[in-house]
């Protein structure tokens, strides 16, 4: 959608974003599968359905938000806000739109796959915490020791990426609970030199931290539905064998 309010072309999945959509309508698949032989008289099936789709779309709307930040990144040329014409300073706030939705995005997905979690692996995690994170879930993997292959793989991509997704969890923060990330940037500055111009934060940096965000994400959800798409094979033929 944003590609094309911005004149580009469609978005063609790849790489660890192809792998991440296919895990996750292959699991789409087997659920209705599931629901077509034994009706989901509770409805279990059909609510996990319609939550990864939901990832899904989460996904997709943070690749757009990413891709959008860098596009508009690319449109600002100077380093100091007093400096840009009207024009620049538009494409400016384009940028840090997109580029705070997507930290606040990377979050949100995780929260969400958490929920998902906790319900296809009965972790009972609402017993520790009432409203819990992702990262809450991660813990009680371990906390109950069950599916450590899957926790370990898991704990393995949160560590790789854990320096950017600390600076992404202090923005994300800051931005919901406090004031506006790039305000913070500016009042660390006033107090730098009062009469200084205000310098734009590190806006490449920024973005990276993002593609670590994005990345973690990807790969994450690829690892818990690849998972569960090979556990869900493996069940299917422990029942097919208990029936002979």
């Amino acid at each position: 959608m944003l590609r094309a309010l911005l004149g580009e072309p469609p978005r063609q999945n790849e790489g660890i974003l192809a792998d991440t959509m296919e895990a996750m309508h292959k699991t789409i698949k087997l659920l209705r599968k599931e629901m077509e032989l034994h009706l989901d008289p509770s409805h279990d099936f059909r609510k996990l359905e319609i939550w990864i789709y939901g990832l899904v779309s989460s996904l997709d709307e943070l690749e757009q938000c990413k891709y959008a930040a860098n596009y508009f990144r690319r449109k600002v040329t100077h380093d100091y806000l007093e400096d840009m014409s009207p024009a620049e300073k538009n494409d400016y706030a384009r940028y840090v739109y997109f580029y705070k939705d997507g930290f606040i995005r990377v979050f949100s997905i995780l929260d969400k796959l958490g929920t998902v979690l906790n319900e296809l692996f009965d972790l009972k995690t609402s017993k520790v915490k009432a409203h819990f994170s992702y990262f809450t879930v991660l813990r009680q993997f371990r906390y109950l020791k069950v599916h450590p292959e899957l926790a370990n793989d898991l704990f393995a991509i949160k560590d790789k990426h854990k320096e950017a997704m600390s600076v992404l969890r202090r923005r994300r923060n800051t931005e919901i609970h406090y004031m506006n990330a790039e305000m913070q940037d500016d009042l660390w500055q006033r107090h730098q030199g009062l009469n200084n111009k205000l310098e734009l934060e590190d806006l490449d940096k920024n973005l990276d931290d993002l593609e670590h965000g994005y990345r973690m994400v990807c790969e994450t959800l690829h690892t818990v539905f690849v998972y569960t798409n090979q556990r869900w094979k493996k069940v299917k033929q422990i029942q097919r064998l208990d029936i002979k």
